[in-house]
C-alpha cells in the first residue's frame, strides 16, 4: 500500500515522462461548461493534492487529484500512473452539490 505522498510522487514521475489524455477525458475537458486546458491539467498534476486513491481500479492503480485552474477554479483529475506515461482518465469541475466546500470530500 502506498502513502498519499508515494502516490503523488508516482503520478508526477509518470507525468514527467509523458501525459496521455484518454478520449473520455478529452470529451469531458472540451464540454462548453468546462473548457479545461492541457495547461490546467498539468498544473493540477504538478501542484494538486490527492483526494482519493483507487489501488484496485480495473484500469490499474488510479487516483483523484484536486488542483486549481484558471481563475482559481477547482479541477478534479482522475489519472493512472504507468511505467512510461501518466494516463489522464477524466477531468472535470467538481460540483458543490456533490462535494463538501473544499471539494475534497464527497457528500
Amino acid at each position: 500500500m502506498f502513502s498519499r505522498t508515494d502516490v503523488l510522487n508516482l503520478v508526477r514521475h509518470s507525468a514527467a515522462k509523458r501525459i496521455l489524455i484518454l478520449p473520455h477525458a478529452v470529451r469531458q475537458m472540451s464540454r462548453p461548461d468546462r473548457m479545461i486546458s492541457v495547461t490546467e491539467i498539468r498544473s493540477v498534476i504538478k501542484n494538486g493534492e490527492l483526494v482519493e486513491d483507487y489501488p484496485e481500479d480495473v484500469r490499474g492503480h488510479s487516483c483523484l487529484i484536486l488542483g486549481r485552474g484558471e481563475y482559481n477554479r477547482p479541477i478534479h483529475v482522475v489519472c493512472s500512473p504507468k511505467d512510461e506515461y501518466l494516463a489522464v482518465i477524466t477531468a472535470y469541475i467538481p460540483s458543490a452539490l456533490e462535494w463538501e466546500d473544499n471539494f475534497k470530500k464527497r457528500k
